[in-house]
Parts: structure tokens; sequence; C-alpha cells
């Protein structure tokens, strides 16, 4: 029996999970907050601490390999010696929307963007920070040398500071500069960004290892949250993820990179050599928020309100716009009410819209993702919103789906400690380097929609009538 570690490197906190390389049983937890962020800029030492305090009192003892799993998003600029040139900038930084409007000028529009990368730069991707570094602190600019995201740098600092630097096609396909259709790094991007070329990390296959530490412990190829948190869950092909936080997002396992020309897809690569295209909302849980603050409760009592209704919600249809809308792309829409008759004008009726409206905007993102050839039977429900009834209830009939929600779990450090164990396996012997080890799939509810399927396509008709009145032709380029 081997002992793996998986070491998950989020936005607020450090978790680790230490378990067994055969079974994926979790044998020891630990957990460590990080500094509260006052900003978009970040010490990474933070980082470095945050995980030590984690791994105390003897939490990988025994441990032969260990995995690491980051925020996607952010960028560590260092110098020609390997020191950091500046805080690191993380995923929520929105100060560079302006210069991912320069860059997508730069080379020629969203499509063109699409077509080199599979994403249309946002600003939150590295490429774009890097436009910005260039446009608003020059001097620094100057001096970076080479580039990391989150992951590959905790890894680096595990391995002590060698002189090899990788990651892997995951955390390399949310950068801006390396396209999941082609394989390689588009350096010129990083040119037109930043003004000059830099040095840029090896990409590692899904079973490949970054090197050993000093003490002799195995480091995997690491990845990104969102696709460490897929592999954690032992999502596969025909399956995709819903997952709702105050925006929403929607991805699923696929054979091939989807170049979009709408950019409406970003083209992810998943961590087992797969690809993971993404469709993006800007509405889920706030929708929810919202009505429940406009009827005086909380989302749980919300949904019980919504379950008072009846699908359809008396011919009440909310479009879920509240934020403006990235699929369809109307940024400067707004959410709005129809089909108010005397009879609907009740609190559970208002609930049951809020709850419908939602799940058909992310029904919308589902079937741009079909519309492309992927094949989804099964949708696994992800965040705290997938606990409520009204949600349960509706999302497999919406969602023409089987609709999975997984018991809470630390699910990109499970995936992390998955690759670390591949990785292990692999470097042995005892494993393919393209079959990952057979974990159990995650603990879960199933959900059916059973024989009312023919309802909730009525009710996703009567949601897409209206949105085409309101908003025509906003589909016509989706997907």
């Amino acid at each position: 029996m081997g002992i793996v570690a998986g070491l998950d490197s989020s936005s607020d906190s450090t978790r680790i999970v230490v378990c067994d390389t055969d079974t994926g049983a979790v044998i020891r937890q630990g957990y460590a907050p990080h500094p509260v962020e006052k900003g978009p800029e970040v010490d990474p030492q933070a980082w470095l601490m945050s995980l030590g305090e984690a791994a105390g009192n003897g939490l990988l003892e025994g441990v032969q390999a260990i995995g690491v799993s980051g925020q996607q998003h952010g960028l560590l600029a260092l110098d020609a010696d390997g020191h950091l040139v500046r805080p690191a900038l993380v995923g929520n930084d929105r100060r560079a929307q302006s210069s991912a409007a320069d860059l997508i000028d730069a080379l020629g529009g969203r499509a063109a963007w699409a077509q080199a990368v599979g994403a249309v730069p946002q600003a939150a991707h590295p490429v774009t920070k890097l436009r910005w570094l260039a446009r608003n602190e020059p001097e620094n600019a100057v001096r970076v040398a080479e580039v990391m995201q989150p992951h590959d740098w905790l890894a680096w600092q595990l391995l002590g500071r060698p002189a090899r630097r990788t990651t892997d096609r995951g955390g390399a396909s949310g950068t801006g500069y390396w396209s999941a259709v082609t394989g390689a790094y588009r350096p010129d991007l990083i040119e037109l960004a930043l003004g000059h070329q830099v040095r840029l990390p090896e990409i590692l296959g899904p079973s490949g290892t970054a090197g050993l530490t000093p003490e002799g412990l195995l480091i995997s190829a690491g990845t990104g949250e969102t696709m460490a948190a897929a592999f954690g869950l032992g999502v596969g092909p025909g399956d995709a993820v819903v997952s709702l936080g105050a925006s929403g997002s929607v991805f699923a396992i696929h054979h091939e990179a989807l170049a979009d020309s709408a950019g409406t897809i970003t083209s992810f690569a998943d961590a087992t050599g797969r690809h993971l295209p993404v469709v993006h909302v800007s509405n889920a849980v706030r929708v929810l928020r919202g009505a429940a603050e406009m009827l005086g409760t909380d989302l749980q009592g919300l949904s019980e309100l919504a379950l008072r209704s009846t699908p359809g919600a008396y011919g009440m249809v909310l479009l879920p716009y509240l934020e403006g809308e990235r699929t369809p792309h109307l940024p400067h829409t707004a959410g709005s009410l129809h089909g108010m008759r005397r009879e609907s004008m009740k609190p559970e009726h208002l609930a049951r819209a809020a709850v419908e409206g939602m799940l058909c905007g992310l029904a919308d993102a589902l079937d741009v993702l079909r519309g492309r050839g992927v094949d989804v039977r099964r949708v696994f429900l992800l965040g705290a919103a997938a606990e409520l009834g009204a949600v349960q209830a509706a999302a497999p009939g919406l969602f023409a789906a089987q609709v999975v929600v997984p018991q809470a779990a630390d699910y990109a450090a499970l995936g992390a400690a998955r690759q670390a164990a591949w990785a292990l396996g692999a470097a042995h012997g005892t494993l393919l380097p393209h079959e990952p080890p057979l974990w159990p799939a995650a603990a879960s509810q199933v959900f059916e929609a059973g024989e009312e399927l023919a309802v909730w396509q009525a009710v996703r008709q009567q949601y897409a009538a209206v949105r085409d009145e309101q908003h025509p032709g906003a589909f016509d380029a989706v997907g």
C-alpha cells in the first residue's frame, strides 16, 4: 500500500488530503486559511506559510508523492534570477478589463483569439495581466523574464527551486498564451502583451513528474482547481458539471478542443489528456439571492416557496440577466419578469420563476456544448444551491439529463492526490501513463426527470419564447 497527498491552494485556504494510492480512501486531512486578501495582489509566501500550517503535526508522514492544485488565472512574474518582480496578481483582478479590450483589438477581434488559443481575453487571464503590467508598471514589466501560475510556483518551491520549471496542459490552457487545439505555446501573444519574450514552463503530460523534493517525495504535474476538481469527482465522457456560484459555469469532458469563433466556449484542457470546454454565465445564485431578498426570505425559504408552485410558475418567466450576461453575449442588458397576471402574482410563483429562470439560463449554456457535439447524459451539480429541494426537483427536467449532487468534499485536493498516485504508479511501472488509477466515484444523490420530461420541455419552450422575443438573434452566433 502506498500513500499520496493532494494539496489544493485556493484563493482563501490550503486543503490537504492524504489518500491510499489503491483505493483513494482519505486517511488524513489538513486545513489552514490564507491571510485575508485586501486586493487583487498577494505575497505568495503567504501560500507557503498556509501550506506549512496545513501540513503540520506529521500530516505528510509516509507520503510518497504530492499533487498540487492551485487557484487559476494567477500570474507570478519572475526576474532572470527567479525572484518575484512584484506580488502575485490573482484571478479576481478586474483592473485589466481595458487591457483585455486592447489585446482583442490588437490581434484582430474575438474570433482571432478564439482561433489562436481557444479563449477570448478577459481581465482574469494571465496574458491580460501581462498587458496591464506593460501599460501600468513598465519598470516592472521590463524585468519580467519568466512567468508561472500559482500551482507551478508552489510545486517549484516544494522541489527546492530547481532549474527545471514545469506546468500541465490544464493550467496552461487558462493562460491565454497556450492553445489546447495545437498543444503549443503562442510566444507571439506574450510579446504582443508584454513587449518581449519570457521563459515558459515545460508542459508535462497528465501522469508526468515535475521532480523529486530534497526529501525524495515525487511531485506530479499539478493542475488548476477546475481540472483537479473534475478529476477528483471522477467525471468522464458523457458527463457535464454545472457549478453554481454567484455566477455559473458549465463544462464537460470531450475528446477534442472546440474552436469557437464567437468565443462563447473556452477551450480548456483537462487533467487526463482530454479536453474541458467551458461556457460561463454571469448569473446563477445571485438570481436566487435577489429573489429571496425581494420576498423577505433566504435561499431555503425561497426553495420552500417555489415547491408550493408548479412547473411553469403560472406563466411567469424570469430572464435572469441581472448583471448583464456572457451567454448569450448581452453585457449591458438587465433581467426582466414576464407573464404576470393577477392569479400568478404570488410569492410562490415568483420564487418558482426565479429557480426556473436561473436553471434555464444554465440549460442554454449546456445546449451550447451539446450543439457542438458534446455528449451530455449526466450533470454534476455543484455549490450550496445544489442542495435546495426546488433546484433538485427542476434541474433534471430542464437539463434533460440525470443530475448528480455530490456529497461535500475537497474534490480539488482529491483530484491532486489522484494525479499524484497516477504519477507515482507510472514512475514505478504499476500504472500505464494513459490510464489513471480507478478510484471510487464521489458519494452523491441522484435525481431523474422521470415521466414529467414533457412538462419541463414546455417550461424550456416558454422561457425560450420570451428570451427570443426580448433579445432576438442573441443566440445566432453562440457556439
